[in-house]
């Protein structure tokens, strides 16, 4: 079973889902102000069939009023610089620009809390640039400097319920998980929505309550807007729970109801996809998955393709897509994400490189030893590189938390061949 995103990074990404307005991405180049005093970053243009909503001209609207504050108005204003970076996650978000959003959301944050200190210091827009922050941080990968960020916030805050899922997200992917589970007890506690009852589907998960991940899950899904980025999100995530459990009616039953809820919505016709893979039916796959690709450029859709042409012995398209993935990550490495473990799956699954991938996996070894995500991938590893005693120790490690994971029953009945 290929492991890109770890179960905790596809929940922890709702933290960066906020309503946004948006702006005309023929007049949105705007990376200079007219006086020549603000540098705005750029909102790129949206794939055609992400156009056609309410949401993007709300955003391209958002764009061009926050824009006009800072170059007409106020150069040193703090308020539009946080609303710029919050549109900027959710064109990430929305189109898969990763490689330029973040940096440009961190470069706004930056921008204005470095404002904030030079001037009175209002504790209100510190603790919206730092919440946001660590958002846009975990997002990157950059897990202890998210939970020292989330911490700064909530130092300020200590009563607002967001904040604390990043402190919840940063804890998991750190191994933290009793710190974890205090942290989405107090979320819950200030207020129980989307976003907290996923924090506690994913605990639950990784403790090995599947059947409560799945009501809590449900009540995320119930608790937003149908339509909604946030909501079709924590829907794909039920979706992939039926699916990593077994009941694949269930997930295709919620993967249309995204698409019928939210039409394009590229990582709903992806899941679609991975169902038809694990029917063997690849003709469908790869339809999907480039109807999928060709609305944003994700690297996992770029990854599944390249197993559907595996699969099907096309060893030619799949090296040409293999070389895309490297790309596409390299990309992301150059705009501040840390990509060891998806380097790794990489190495693992589409070039059964496993000194390399290894290699990787150390590297995130040595950062967040504790992580049961990590841990499994480093027992699957030294498995198909013979290295028994290592994949022991390992599969050890990743279930300290009594997860249910197929692929740790996987790892383990292939030790005992």
């Amino acid at each position: 079973m290929r492991t890109i995103l770890s179960t905790s990074l596809f929940s922890a990404l709702l933290f960066l889902l906020f309503s946004c307005g948006d702006s005309d991405a023929t007049s949105a180049n705007a990376s200079t102000s007219g006086v020549g005093e603000v540098d705005i970053p750029e909102l790129l243009k949206r794939p055609e069939a992400l156009q056609n909503t309410a949401e993007w001209d709300n955003t391209q609207s958002g764009y061009m009023q926050m824009s006009s504050a800072l170059r007409l108005e106020d150069p040193k204003a703090i308020e539009p610089r946080i609303t710029l970076a919050k549109i900027f996650i959710n064109e990430a978000r929305v189109t898969g620009e990763h490689g330029h959003y973040y940096p440009a959301a961190l470069k706004m944050l930056d921008e204005a809390l470095d404002l904030n200190h030079a001037g009175t210091r209002d504790p209100n827009l510190e603790f919206d640039a730092l919440a946001t922050k660590a958002g846009v941080q975990l997002s990157q990968h950059d897990f202890q400097n998210a939970l020292t960020t989330a911490k700064q916030a909530v130092s300020i805050n200590p009563y607002n319920a967001q904040v604390y899922g990043a402190v919840v997200d940063a804890n998991v992917e750190l191994g933290k998980y009793e710190e974890a589970i205090a942290a989405a007890d107090k979320m819950n506690e200030i207020r129980p929505d989307l976003r907290s009852y996923s924090r506690v589907s994913y605990l639950r998960e990784i403790h090995g309550d599947v059947d409560g991940s799945i009501d809590a899950m449900k009540r995320a899904v119930n608790a937003g807007a149908p339509g909604y980025e946030s909501t079709s999100w924590a829907r794909l995530t039920l979706g992939q729970l039926y699916r990593r459990y077994g009941k694949p009616d269930q997930a295709a039953a919620q993967y249309e109801t995204i698409l019928q809820e939210r039409p394009n919505y590229p990582f709903a016709i992806a899941a679609q996809a991975e169902l038809a893979m694990d029917r063997k039916d690849y003709t469908e796959a790869e339809r999907l998955l480039n109807e999928a690709r060709a609305i944003i450029p994700e690297v996992s859709f770029y990854v599944d393709l390249a197993e559907v042409y595996q699969r099907q012995g096309r060893d030619e398209e799949a090296s040409a897509i293999e070389k895309e993935i490297m790309v596409m990550l390299q990309d992301d490495v150059d705009s501040g994400h840390n990509m060891d473990m998806e380097y790794a799956a990489v190495y693992r699954d589409q070039y059964a490189d496993y000194d390399k991938a290894l290699e990787y996996m150390l590297k995130e070894y040595e950062v967040r030893p504790d992580n049961i995500d990590v841990n499994r991938m480093l027992a699957s590893i030294y498995l198909k590189r013979g290295e028994m005693d290592k994949a022991r120790e390992h599969l050890a490690k990743a279930r300290a938390t009594e997860s249910k994971h197929p692929e740790l029953e996987e790892i383990e009945a292939a030790m005992a061949k």
